[in-house]
């Protein structure tokens, strides 16, 4: 019987050690879920960090490249107001300028308008008066210079159109205009005069003007004494002088007033009724003569261009 026990007891513990061993073997199965844990964790946390990496560099670009851009855009709104506003103003400061002027007025240049057209009862000056005061005109003029001998009634009348004058100096005993211009003479002829025969281009210095007989208009007066008045001007190119009047001659300028001619016509009826001693109704004959003369040949409309 004792033996018997034994051997059951012997047979026993090989029993007891089997479960021991797969306690041990369920070990490495409670790893095996740790290490899937592990990997799963791991995998997420990767794939959420770059998700929101993605996320935030797409978020932060995209709106500060619409940004830039909105804001590019914006000042190029503001510079092409700008850029149109100024050629506005240049054409707005254009147009008065390039009527005025001219300088402009000018443009074919612009004429320029004396500031003595603005007063009416100023129908001309002295040449060299208003040449020393700045009031000569520019963009056109008559002048009317004599040359009288003192001796007697002998008279020659120079009338001069210009236009569009370039310069003005004083050059010697006078001034020169640097521009084109024509010239009308008259001859006053007294009936004493001994030298009537002799054609007007051939009489003596002081005594000529550059016209025969038959390019003169002849009035002959009450006194005997002879207005001759050239049929047409003649031209003057490049420029022209005028000389400073001696003694009792004169020079003058005339404004271009809408009456002129009227003050013209006046001027030279009360010279050659005053100073050259021709009748009243022989002197106004003459005179509206010289203006007609002076409107069909020495009008200003497309000269001196």
């Amino acid at each position: 019987m004792a033996t018997t026990k034994k051997t059951t007891t012997a047979a026993k513990k090989p029993a007891a050690k089997k479960p021991a061993a797969k306690t041990a073997e369920k070990k490495p199965a409670a790893k095996k879920p740790a290490a899937k844990t592990a990997a799963v964790v791991k995998k997420p946390a990767t794939k959420t960090a770059a998700k929101k990496t993605t996320v935030k560099k797409a978020e932060v670009k995209k709106p500060a490249v619409k940004a830039t851009s909105a804001k590019t855009t914006a000042k190029a709104a503001v510079k092409k107001p700008e850029a149109k506003a100024a050629p506005k103003k240049t054409s707005a400061a254009g147009k008065p300028a390039v009527k005025s002027a001219v300088k402009k007025p000018a443009k074919s240049p612009v004429m320029e308008k004396p500031v003595e057209v603005l007063d009416p009862n100023v129908k001309y000056r002295d040449l060299f008066e208003a040449f020393t005061q700045g009031k000569l005109p520019l963009a056109q003029g008559y002048i009317v210079s004599s040359f009288f001998d003192e001796r007697s009634a002998y008279s020659i009348y120079e009338i001069v159109s210009y236009a569009g004058v370039k310069e003005i100096y004083p050059s010697g005993d006078g001034i020169t205009f640097v521009t084109g211009g024509r010239k009308l003479h008259i001859l006053v002829e007294p009936a004493t005069y001994h030298f009537k025969p002799v054609e007007p281009v051939s009489r003596a210095e002081g005594e000529r003007i550059p016209k025969r007989f038959n390019e003169l208009e002849t009035i002959i007066a009450k006194n005997q004494s002879r207005i001759m008045v050239a049929k047409e001007p003649i031209e003057t190119y490049g420029s022209f002088t005028v000389l400073k009047p001696q003694g009792i001659n004169f020079a003058v300028v005339f404004y271009q007033l809408p009456d002129i001619f009227d003050s013209l016509s006046l001027f030279f009826e009360n010279s050659l009724n005053q100073q050259r001693k021709i009748p009243q109704g022989d002197a106004k004959k003459a005179a509206q003569y010289i203006i007609s003369v002076m409107k069909n040949h020495m009008g200003f409309e497309g000269l001196f261009s």
